[in-house]
């Protein structure tokens, strides 16, 4: 455990769970204390519970931020629970038709994963609305009451309502949801509804959303439920998607607004850094045990409503968040063509890479680390933990064997395969976006993104590299530094032309912005602490896709956020006013950040030896609680601290800031 100065008048604790370790930071009493424990992939609430128990001991009141993997997983695994889909009659396959994109190119047979709803749990209901939201056909009574026993028979753990035009009308969908709750009396099966999770147009997306939403729903509320119970915290409070946080009861009943809890939370933390370093427009590289998340941020985190997951799309606002498979616990073999390959399988926690002891076979990135002598044995965890690197050397000679290398060119070749998978990925989010990277400092963090952080700053062209305190639990510090949010939309599709449209479009905004505000007001946040965001999603006439603007002056901000995306503008173009968007927000805790104590002083680094492009050399080490500002030292260099391990290559020098940021810039 560590702990470092910071100040708080509340006991906070953020927790994120992970694939290999939970991380937990707590802020009390005027310091920051953190904890990593190993995950528990079978109940991912124990390892929650029991890091409490350690990090707390006897403390008392105490508020809790969670970061949750739990909904992703059960996602891309595909373990949710059955669901059965109420729809329109008419109008069951939307879920199943999707759009006209193929997800394989060039494949003459393309392949999709199925749906999450089977065509027999979905129920097609008589009653329609028109696009106005009046009313087309009545629904039936009599269809209505059969509804529950319909749900009953089929073995549903969860229900999903979605029917047509509900964003300008949700009478019918309210109707439908009270016939089933009312049937299925004290069952109390879990029913999302698509006006209260999604309220916008776009049938097939909509109705993807609150299925998702469906499908977790009564995984996420077991898991928040008990810690709600267990924990003994006063206040829970969950990570959303969209960088901010929400209270347990609405993650509760809308737990699709989690599914990317925790690398949003990071992105948050990195950029608090990166404005504490000088820098605004920074790419946050989270390299944990079974995924690299990377990310954009040109000033502030860059959100999406273009969003899928396990190949199902989710119209919710998330932080735009790329994802690959590649960890410090992600699997090294050499296929049936001979070429090497890495990820995305991983290790996970449970038995881990080979030098954590606990019955790891195969080869992994972190253990390439350790045979190269960039992650010491006698220093993991801060020393508390010693790592078997002996135990690497009969797997790792399968692997250097199958491709006719030394031992050490087969750790190197592990390493340089890994990093051309996060090349990719942040190439992803920059290049192929028309940004350059070299505007960008690249802040790295998750428990192995130290590691590899200067190599691949090298390789995109960037010219600094940020590694802030803490790196490996940055996205639980990131949700300590994140406000609380309440996001409200509706869909108005409104023409420029019409008269009135100032007046309507205001009237709407204050509306939304009046939901929002009553929500976070009931919540226990006062209303003099919120601040309002207004935005309009608009398009040109005719155009199938929207741009998102501040509602302030919309027309002539669409007018230059077209010409910025596309590089063209059509001032005599009739614009439509698509969705009103309002984010409400409460500000975020005073982390009370505190620069390092002390000027530049000599400190004596270890000598280890390490090995670099095919060559042994003997490098320096330090720990990172010995270093103050403006101590710089040039590379080959490790250092150590309880969290993560950075690496520095010859070739480049780190420098540390007034706030104990490490800065690794090429030389």
């Amino acid at each position: 455990m560590s702990t470092s100065p910071a100040g708080a008048s509340t006991p906070l604790l953020a927790v994120d769970t992970g694939g290999t370790f939970t991380d937990l930071v707590l802020l009390s009493d005027g310091e920051i204390r953190t904890l990593k424990v190993p995950s528990t992939p079978h109940d991912p609430s124990q390892a929650v519970l029991d890091g409490i128990r350690e990090i707390l001991g006897e403390a008392g009141d105490f508020a809790l931020l969670h970061g949750s993997t739990v909904a992703t997983n059960a996602l891309l695994e595909r373990r949710g629970a059955r669901v059965v889909l109420v729809t329109n009659e008419g109008f069951e396959d939307v879920i199943e038709i999707g759009r006209q994109d193929r997800p394989q190119l060039y494949a003459l047979v393309g392949h999709r994963l199925p749906p999450l709803v089977d065509r027999d749990d979905r129920i097609g209901v008589p009653g329609r609305l028109g696009p106005q939201g009046e009313e087309l056909t009545p629904l039936d009574p009599e269809r209505l009451e059969e509804l529950a026993h319909q749900i009953r028979a089929r073995g549903a753990e969860s229900v999903a309502v979605s029917l047509l035009h509900a964003y300008a009308n949700p009478d019918h969908e309210r109707a439908v949801s009270r016939a089933i709750v009312d049937g299925l009396g004290d069952e109390g099966l879990p029913v999302s509804v698509s006006s209260d999770i999604v309220p916008e147009f776009r049938e097939y997306e909509r109705t993807s959303t609150t299925v998702l939403n469906a499908y977790v729903a009564p995984i996420m509320d077991r898991y928040l439920g008990r810690l709600a119970r267990e924990a003994g915290a006063t206040r829970v409070s969950i990570m959303g998607s969209n960088g901010g946080t929400l209270p347990i009861d609405r993650a509760r009943r809308e737990p699709v607004h989690t599914v990317l809890s925790g690398p949003a939370g990071g992105v948050v933390g990195a950029l608090t850094w990166a404005r504490r370093a000088g820098f605004d427009s920074v790419l946050s590289f989270d390299m944990g045990g079974t995924s690299t998340d990377v990310s954009l941020c040109p000033g502030r985190p860059l959100r999406t409503r273009e969003f899928s997951i396990g190949g199902q799309p989710a119209a919710i606002p998330v932080i735009d968040i790329h994802t690959v498979g590649a960890g410090g616990g992600s699997i090294a073999r050499v296929d049936a063509g001979g070429a090497l390959r890495v990820g995305p399988r991983s290790a996970g926690a449970q038995p881990g890479p080979i030098c954590y002891g606990n019955g790891g076979t195969d080869v992994t990135v972190t253990d390439a680390h350790v045979w190269l002598g960039r992650l010491p044995a006698d220093a993991f965890l801060g020393g508390t933990r010693t790592l078997n690197r002996a135990a690497i050397e009969a797997p790792l000679k399968v692997i250097a064997d199958a491709l006719h290398m030394s031992l050490d060119e087969a750790a190197e070749g592990v390493l340089a395969v890994a990093d051309t998978a996060m090349e990719r990925a942040l190439r992803v989010i920059s290049v192929e976006r028309g940004y350059d990277p070299v505007d960008f400092a690249v802040v790295a963090f998750g428990g192995a993104g130290a590691l590899h952080v200067a190599e691949l700053t090298r390789r995109l062209g960037a010219r600094t590299a940020l590694i802030p305190p803490d790196p490996g639990l940055l996205s639980a510090y990131g949700m300590l530094a994140s406000p609380v949010t309440r996001e409200m939309s509706r869909t108005v599709l409104l023409n420029d032309g019409m008269p009135n449209i100032e007046a309507q479009l205001a009237d709407g905004l204050d509306t939304l912005e009046e939901a929002a505000r009553s929500s976070m007001v009931q919540e226990g946040i006062p209303d003099e602490h919120l601040t309002t965001e207004r935005w309009i999603d608009a398009r040109y006439q005719g155009q199938s896709f929207e741009l998102g603007v501040p509602a302030d002056e919309w027309v002539e901000a669409f007018h230059s956020a077209h010409h910025e995306r596309y590089g063209y503008r059509r001032d005599e173009a009739s614009i439509e006013a698509v969705t009103l968007r309002v984010v409400v927000s409460a500000p975020p805790n005073d982390l009370g950040a505190r620069r390092l104590e002390g000027a530049s002083s000599y400190v004596e680094p270890g000598p280890i030896s390490v090995v670099y492009a095919g060559q042994a050399h003997e490098a320096m080490s330090v720990w990172r609680r010995d270093l103050r500002p403006g101590d710089t030292f040039p590379g080959p260099l490790v250092v150590q601290e309880y969290s993560g391990t950075a690496w520095v290559p010859p070739g480049w020098t780190m420098t540390v800031d007034a706030w104990g940021t490490l800065h690794l810039t090429a030389d």
